[in-house]
């Protein structure tokens, strides 16, 4: 049976969920299987502190009843990731994390991101930080539209366009996509810039799948 990776969206956006949902499952194989879900009593997004302390809780809860071999908090804040942590023995992944490291891994030595709104950026940047990677940021660009916008096949396409180019114009060499949201959007945003961009979704979902396949390795795994 292939291992279970919870794939937490801690909004409770449809769309957005779906989205997840959609950029997971080619990656889905023997070793792993991917299980998205959503805070159904989240907020609409994570757009603001108060939201990102407020789903920290409710992500722990879920964890605490929700057996897996492997987590992932499907939010580019990286929100409840230590509280989450706190409750569980397995590898709990936070996308940002995972995006920036697969952003380094491709060789950019500056990456630039697509953020969803101006209050997303002190977020990001605290991750960043933590990292020890915050003067890699080459730029930061956010799209200010609502979390349905962003998830709308067409919408948002021209917005994205032009932030990936102007990241790209000052210095990127690699582009993350700030928002689970944003998802279905990468190849249009790495057509624009002409420079790797990062989807955090995938990127978290192969460290998700490395992870599995170590315990597998050591006889660890759990589900």
């Amino acid at each position: 049976m292939p291992a279970r990776v919870l794939v937490i969206n801690p909004n409770s956006s449809l769309s957005c969920t779906e989205g997840i949902a959609a950029a997971l499952h080619p990656m889905a194989s023997a070793a792993a299987r991917f299980d998205v879900v959503r805070l159904a009593d989240g907020p609409p997004a994570v757009a603001s502190w108060r939201d990102w302390f407020a789903v920290a809780g409710p992500l722990r809860e879920l964890v605490l009843r929700e057996e897996a071999s492997a987590y992932v908090i499907a939010c580019v804040s990286d929100p409840g990731l230590d509280a989450v942590r706190e409750a569980t023995p397995r590898p709990v992944l936070g996308m940002m994390r995972c995006a920036v490291a697969a952003a380094l891994a491709r060789g950019a030595e500056r990456f630039g991101v697509i953020g969803f709104t101006d209050a997303s950026r002190s977020r990001q940047r605290r991750v960043l930080q933590s990292m020890g990677v915050e003067a890699r940021l080459s730029g930061w660009e956010p799209l200010n539209l609502p979390m349905e916008t962003l998830t709308d096949p067409i919408a948002p396409r021209d917005r994205i366009a032009a932030a990936a180019r102007a990241l790209a114009a000052g210095g990127a060499e690699a582009i993350i996509l700030g928002c689970a949201g944003l998802a279905g959007h990468a190849a249009a945003a790495e057509d624009a810039a002409g420079v790797p961009v990062v989807e955090p979704c995938r990127a978290a979902g192969a460290m998700a799948l490395l992870a599995v396949l170590d315990d597998h390795a050591t006889g660890s795994a759990a589900v």
